[in-house]
């Protein structure tokens, strides 16, 4: 059993496909495993085809609200992807008010916060029909916790959705508000340069909390600056067991615990 469990990572983007072996060769030497989490068509079959060739690999399928603004969301094929045995959730998936703002909503606010929503519902239907997790992507406009907001608004329209909350970046309210509704939050290598979080992940109750890379994304010192990769979730969790009062080997067994619980692995 792995000691460590890397909730969401992207070892299925482009940049890792020169040395693949290599890095799962990190990983496991570090006694890691993990979720390889798909952001759109392709991302997602290249997730599951990761999955069915390592054991230590699970996948999640779905579309991120900002990464492809071109794919129509085909809702049978991504059921049919969904019920994949190594699929252990749906998404990402959410909404993301940062980057549109950022670009100017290019096709008016409205009709962007719009589109996401409806593209955010079609993937909690299908999460609920396969009785699955949501792996879910929130980016709040700076200065507000508005995605958030609204995804929680959307998440209490339906009773028995159950998930986690990737790269976690709220409020004390906001987390307090998520827990209510049963979700898990995944907090990043962010924790190790930044101290803006460190009193949600002090607040939050221990079976509410995952560790995670959001490889190649956000790589923890001292590995900034690099491309980051699952062994490396090991300084997230480090980061993690610092902020926390409770025994170093209590939170890595929650930890393992909780992504068990959520997401079966």
């Amino acid at each position: 059993m792995n000691k460590y469990i890397d909730i969401h990572s992207h070892l299925n983007d482009p940049r890792f496909d020169a040395d693949i072996d290599a890095t799962l060769l990190r990983m496991r030497e570090a006694n890691v495993a993990s979720i390889v989490v798909g952001t759109d068509r392709v991302m997602s079959e290249r997730a599951i085809r990761l999955a069915e060739a390592h054991s230590d690999i699970w996948a999640t399928i779905g579309v991120h609200p900002t990464d492809n603004h071109t794919e129509v969301f085909d809702e049978p094929h991504y059921r049919k992807l969904a019920e994949h045995p190594k699929v252990v959730a749906i998404g990402e998936c959410g909404l993301d008010y940062h980057w549109p703002a950022h670009d100017g909503w290019p096709h008016g606010e409205a009709n962007e916060k719009k589109r996401q929503r409806e593209l955010f519902e079609k993937q909690i239907a299908i999460a609920l029909e396969l009785k699955k997790p949501l792996m879910i992507h929130g980016r709040p406009t700076k200065g507000t916790m508005d995605a958030y907001e609204d995804i929680i608004t959307i998440l209490k329209k339906h009773p028995g959705i159950r998930g986690n909350v990737h790269f976690f970046v709220g409020n004390i309210a906001i987390a307090k508000q998520f827990c209510e509704l049963g979700f898990t939050m995944s907090f990043t290598g962010v924790l190790t340069f930044t101290h803006e979080y460190d009193e949600v992940v002090e607040f939050l109750p221990l079976e509410s909390i995952m560790s995670e890379t959001d490889a190649p994304y956000v790589a923890p010192t001292p590995h900034r600056g690099k491309r980051n990769e699952p062994a490396y979730v090991l300084e997230t969790v480090r980061a993690i067991k610092k902020l926390r009062k409770e025994e170093g080997e209590l939170v890595e067994h929650t930890l393992r615990a909780n992504a068990h619980r959520v997401f079966g692995v």
